[in-house]
């Protein structure tokens, strides 16, 4: 079993920042790219930022110089600190792995629960 558990939302005034944390656990192999996607209400699950094994990144234009996203493979966490943040960054905010369990078994997507982030004054 691979569990994904997210902590840091919360809400923040305009302008304000959050960091969010994410750790993979359970049965890994091995991890590929990690990332952060969000769904606000009545809209569709959109990236917000991956990272690669080595450190490769992209951004969704709409967060591009505001949030950095990073990782820590020695303890399978990847973290996304959130800038400048503005009321349409309004979202439940999605940890998302890409993670091989077992050395016999293909990557695969694994879900985080989810963490609330609120921009509001």
């Amino acid at each position: 079993q691979v569990q994904l558990v997210e902590s840091g939302g919360g809400l923040v005034q305009p302008g304000g920042s959050l960091r969010l944390s994410c750790a993979a656990s359970g049965s890994i192999f091995s991890i590929n790219t990690m990332g952060w996607y969000r769904q606000a209400p009545g809209k569709e699950r959109e990236l917000v930022a991956r990272v690669t094994s080595i450190g490769s990144t992209n951004y969704a234009d709409s967060v591009k110089g505001r949030f950095t996203i990073s990782r820590d493979n020695a303890k399978n966490m990847v973290y996304l600190q959130m800038n400048s943040l503005k009321p349409e960054d309004t979202a439940i905010y999605y940890c998302n792995g890409n993670i091989r369990p077992y050395f016999y078994r293909p990557y695969t997507d694994y879900w985080g629960q989810g963490t609330q982030v609120t921009v509001s004054s």
